[in-house]
């Protein structure tokens, strides 16, 4: 996966779903990631043709044309697009409050007691984390 400093665009809603295929499967042909997409929506193939060729225009996928069928793999990494959408809800629909963000995911779903352990080592490794940046 390429790394640059530059900020990948935010992709799109069909835009991450061709994403977390490629996530997924790693690379793949137009008809490989139409046929996952396939499994949990209606899609033409031409469309995710179409849609990966944007997509590789804006840097979001790499295509490698070697072959006869045309390969697509994730030019981004899946911690940066999701760091990136994080800040964008964040900021645009909680006001930049994580507590706020947190409090809303914690009751939109139950969480498991084992989720919560987890979230509660992470607080705490985040802080320790924070203190150790101040000195």
């Amino acid at each position: 996966m390429k790394t640059t400093n530059r900020k990948p665009p935010k992709p799109s809603e069909a835009e991450l779903e061709i994403l977390h295929a490629l996530w997924t499967m790693g690379p793949a042909t137009v008809r490989q990631v139409h046929e996952q997409l396939s499994e949990t929506k209606q899609a033409q193939y031409t469309t995710t043709l179409k849609q990966l060729q944007v997509m590789a225009e804006k840097g979001l996928v790499e295509r490698d044309e070697s072959e006869r069928s045309h390969v697509y793999r994730a030019a981004v990494e899946r911690q940066l697009v999701q760091r990136q959408m994080a800040s964008h809800v964040l900021e645009r629909v909680f006001g930049g409050s994580a507590r706020g963000m947190l409090m809303e995911m914690l009751g939109a779903k139950r969480t498991t007691k084992k989720e919560l352990a987890e979230l509660r080592q992470i607080l705490e490794d985040h802080e320790k984390a924070q203190k150790g940046d101040r000195r």
